[in-house]
């Protein structure tokens, strides 16, 4: 009962705050999808670090690390490294790409860099957005269930409408600035709950001297790299470390996250919103590991059942009851920070993609929210992926499709539309054939090849750099900023 009554305060806090930014929402597209590109430094790093620590970081990455051990450490490494080595380039240009076309969806942006309005790719790049953003947001709300289950041994469904009811709720009233608003609550719930849990965790064990001993006594469970690589020796070992580190670049092609950056006050305080992201990931994802690890020594029968029960049911077992209503809450917050986010890219891409004319009104904007939020939750209910499996796949394809090209253009070069259109279908392409036709993607991340192959013919392909003087919204094509 304690557990239950701390855990929904916590959660009715974050509505409070998603429904308080409602005050200052205008109901125009661009406030609605872009907070009139108003959003402080540290609110967007934490925001964007906040949806990028998903459920697949509290229970994926989790269950990830209890099934794999000390390899699992690479996984944080490369998608850290990528990640950072991506922002160096391609986050500040894209806000300045904003900026100049006055566009206030991912694809739309891109679609009209340089001026010209790439139609064809636009609507095909809109479709494999709301495909797997929607898979993407169900694995979210789907570990939403899985977290009710293992601390309160309800049915997974009513962990699943309960994440989709105040998603619903605030993101009608307060569009992308609730989303940021209450990302800023949840990655400070988020980092009490991994660290209580750690420090928890450690204390039962003896410390870290007697987790040490314990591990040494699992079978190759503090091996370095996994046993299952591809190719055997160094150049297993490179390419699966190589490859993480591609999915950690994948956040550039990730439409849920870039937003955020979209969506910073000047792209000159991009080093700062970057701060904040990186010194919050940083941390959070080294507990996350810990924890993953320790799990394995307080619930090793796990993995006869379900290893991404193994955040939950440690915390039910080591800590007192309104303490894991704190976990759940994290958990709850860390589902809903990259829910929300997801059904509003969705929305975008439906209202501004695909729409035949642009939706503008703020009713049509909040029916696109609604029928993106119920899709993923009928989605989430009626499947039985894992939340790993579902967030990679979804992931890798998101990258594929879009993070050649992007960094393209922020590298100043310029592409047609065919061979723009060529670039998207061939990275989804191979990174869907890696994964189901070769069954490679254990080994080595299939974002990998799918965003290697096309952006190197797309470098062939592409044509002279960006001018120095670019181009004003007005000769960009796009509408004026709201």
């Amino acid at each position: 009962m304690i557990t239950a009554i701390s855990f929904v305060l916590i959660l009715l806090s974050f509505v409070a705050i998603g429904l308080a930014s409602g005050r200052k929402a205008t109901g125009k597209r661009k406030d609605y999808y872009l907070a009139s590109s108003s959003v402080a430094p540290w609110l967007a790093g934490l925001s964007a670090v906040a949806t990028n620590n998903s459920g697949y970081m509290f229970i994926g990455v989790i269950g990830f690390t209890y099934q794999t051990g000390l390899a699992a450490i690479w996984l944080m490494f490369g998608w850290i490294v990528g990640d950072f080595i991506g922002s160096s380039f391609i986050h500040r240009r894209l806000r300045q790409a904003t900026a100049r076309t006055g566009e206030a969806s991912f694809a739309a942006v891109i679609a009209r860099w340089y001026g010209e309005k790439f139609g064809v790719w636009q609507k095909i790049a809109a479709v494999i957005m709301v495909i797997f953003l929607i898979a993407y947001a169900a694995a979210q709300i789907s570990a939403g269930g899985k977290a009710l289950e293992g601390v309160l041994g309800i049915n997974p469904w009513t962990g699943a409408v309960m994440v989709a009811t105040m998603v619903l709720i605030y993101s009608i009233v307060g569009g992308i600035r609730a989303s940021i608003w209450t990302d800023g609550a949840q990655s400070i719930t988020m980092m009490a709950a991994m660290t209580l849990l750690l420090i928890a965790a450690f204390a039962g064990v003896g410390g870290v001297s007697g987790a040490m001993e314990l591990w040494r006594a699992i079978p190759g469970f503090l091996n370095p790299f996994p046993d299952d690589l591809l190719f055997p020796g160094a150049l297993g070992m490179a390419l699966f470390i190589v490859g993480w580190l591609f999915a950690g670049f994948s956040v550039v092609g990730q439409p849920h996250v870039m937003v955020r950056f979209m969506a910073l006050d000047d792209d000159r305080n991009m080093g700062r919103a970057r701060a904040w992201y990186y010194g919050y990931f940083t941390i959070f994802y080294l507990l996350a590991t810990g924890v993953g690890m320790l799990s394995r020594l307080y619930l090793p029968d796990l993995a006869d059942i379900d290893p991404e029960l193994a955040l939950p049911m440690m915390a039910t077992e080591l800590l007192p009851p309104v303490l894991v209503g704190l976990i759940l809450a994290g958990i709850f917050a860390a589902t809903m920070s990259t829910a929300d986010s997801l059904v509003l890219s969705c929305s975008a891409a439906f209202t501004h993609d695909l729409a035949p004319k642009r939706l503008e009104t703020a009713f049509m904007l909040k029916a696109a929210t609604a029928a993106s939020i119920l899709i993923a939750l009928g989605l989430a209910l009626s499947g039985n992926q894992s939340v790993f499996s579902l967030v990679i796949l979804a992931w890798s394809t998101l990258a594929s499709a879009f993070a050649p090209l992007l960094a393209l253009y922020a590298l100043r070069r310029r592409v047609s539309e065919p061979a723009a259109i060529f670039m998207l279908v061939l990275g989804v392409s191979v990174a869907l054939f890696w994964r189901f036709g070769l069954g490679w993607h254990e080994s080595i991340y299939e974002g990998l090849p799918g965003i290697l192959v096309p952006l190197v013919l797309g470098w062939f392909l592409s044509q002279r750099r960006e001018p120095a003087n670019a181009p004003s919204p007005a000769a960009a094509g796009g509408g004026p900023a709201e």
